[in-house]
């Protein structure tokens, strides 16, 4: 009985000491490959708000309903297509003469209901960029309250974050080629690839809007833009640690 309560332990140890084994990494070398693509938008997203206040609920509602039917006419005239218009954030409320009710309340101000404030928003994504000028100056004739947002995009996001991750893979490998090879050492195969995703932005473009009645009225004489797209900025990293040789 003794014998093989010795035997039992025996195998026990013996296990355990190859899993330890079998769970040592093998030498290592680890480094970080980023790299960077710039490519200039080719669209543009435009977020447009249309705000009516009337003390007639239907009224409000009708202007701003007429003002976002005037800018789906506009946005088809321009040739955007209807799946690139969306009309969202729908809202009906009371405004007043003041928006502090604390405040009113401890100077004993009276407030008084103005109306209703109809808003809606509309947004639309403009695949050429060459129509910015004729599209901007049309919507504000339509009477939009504001442009809330204006965002340039790249449809071809998908290709160059990939061309991105091609590149930061190679400069990597180059880094750790480099690295190793002032110890005498040279890498071997990728043991893992971790990639950073970051959160790719827009681009950093700006609306450069001149005056009311220039802008209104379409695009200047001289032919030039009133706005300074940019480029969109992508980016790629990834962490590679390869077995060194």
């Amino acid at each position: 009985m003794k014998k093989l309560i010795l035997i039992s332990v025996g195998l026990v140890l013996w296990a355990a000491t190859a899993t330890a084994q079998s769970n040592l990494e093998p030498p290592l070398i680890t480094v970080t490959g980023q790299a960077e693509v710039r490519v200039p938008p080719d669209e543009i997203l435009f977020t447009l708000a249309v705000e009516n206040v009337d003390r007639d609920m239907l009224v409000a509602n009708k202007r701003t309903d007429d003002s976002v039917r005037q800018i789906l006419g506009i946005a088809r005239k321009n040739g955007v297509k209807s799946e690139d218009v969306q009309t969202s954030q729908i809202s009906v409320q009371p405004k007043y003469n003041t928006d502090d009710m604390a405040y009113d309340e401890r100077n004993k101000v009276k407030r008084v209901l103005i109306g209703y404030e109809v808003s809606k928003t509309v947004a639309i994504r403009l695949r050429d960029i060459s129509r910015f000028d004729e599209l901007l100056a049309d919507v504000l004739k339509a009477g939009i309250t504001r442009l809330s947002n204006l965002e340039f995009l790249d449809s071809q996001i998908r290709k160059h974050r990939d061309q991105a991750r091609v590149m930061a893979i190679r400069a990597a490998r180059e880094k750790a080629t480099l690295l190793a090879g002032e110890i005498g050492q040279s890498i071997g195969p990728a043991y893992s690839i971790t990639e950073y995703t970051p959160d790719y932005g827009r681009a950093s473009g700006t609306l450069q809007m001149q005056n009311a009645n220039d802008s209104i009225g379409g695009a200047s004489s001289g032919g030039e833009t009133a706005i300074a797209p940019g480029s969109i900025s992508i980016t790629a990293q990834v962490t590679v640690r390869f077995r060194l040789m």
